[in-house]
């Protein structure tokens, strides 16, 4: 298990492999589709710096409001390909030391993360409640009511976010490594002759 504290170095995200489990504490801020447009609209200064060295989390969350500012209620992760198209360029722009999501990513993200040096981390789905206890504090909010709750810009900070690296620095992909496997083991199984079913004897 690595204890990450964010913000992360080049030598931290250098130092993971794919199939690794990571603690993360710090700050991170959520990003889905709306958040990725606006962030490559225009250099938003406003985040720049609460990006830098941290984590993008692909979440669309539940949150609730009191007296006392925002809390999380719900933090799942979002299905992250259809962040392919943006996050590249994101992950450069911004010097992002990676992304939080759920299913992994493509080529195009795959090969930004060995060139700026980053690292795709994966949540675990359907634990949206449990997830949501490791935020200790929503520091702000952008484009709130622009966007709307899910799609806005939450910079929160987190204790002990458990995740696994499932894309690395180095080039690796589990999520590829997987769908090869099992692209081979379904050709193998259409190309298996199947056995004739046995007929019933029928005694004279």
């Amino acid at each position: 298990m690595h204890e990450l504290q964010l913000p992360l170095s080049d030598a931290d995200i250098r130092a993971l492999h794919v199939g690794e489990e990571v603690s993360l504490s710090g700050t991170i801020v959520t990003g889905r589709d709306a958040a990725h447009t606006w962030l490559l609209g225009a250099r938003r200064t406003e985040v720049a710096d609460l990006l830098r060295g941290s984590l993008l989390y692909h979440c669309g969350p539940v949150v609730s409001k009191s007296a006392a500012g925002w809390s999380f209620v719900a933090a799942g992760p979002t299905t992250s390909i259809r962040e392919e198209p943006y996050e590249a360029e994101v992950i450069k722009n911004y010097g992002l030391r990676g992304v939080i999501g759920k299913g992994g990513m493509g080529p195009k993200t795959l090969a930004a993360l060995q060139a700026h040096g980053a690292a795709y981390f994966h949540a675990i789905g359907g634990l949206a409640t449990l997830i949501a206890q490791s935020v200790h504090r929503v520091r702000q909010v952008f484009m709130l009511e622009e966007f709307g709750v899910p799609e806005a810009l939450w910079v929160i900070d987190v204790q002990d976010f458990r995740a696994l690296v499932t894309m690395d620095a180095h080039g690796h992909s589990w999520h590829d490594t997987i769908r090869e496997s099992s692209e081979g083991m379904a050709q193998q199984l259409l190309q298996t002759p199947r056995k004739k079913p046995q007929e019933n004897s029928v005694r004279p």
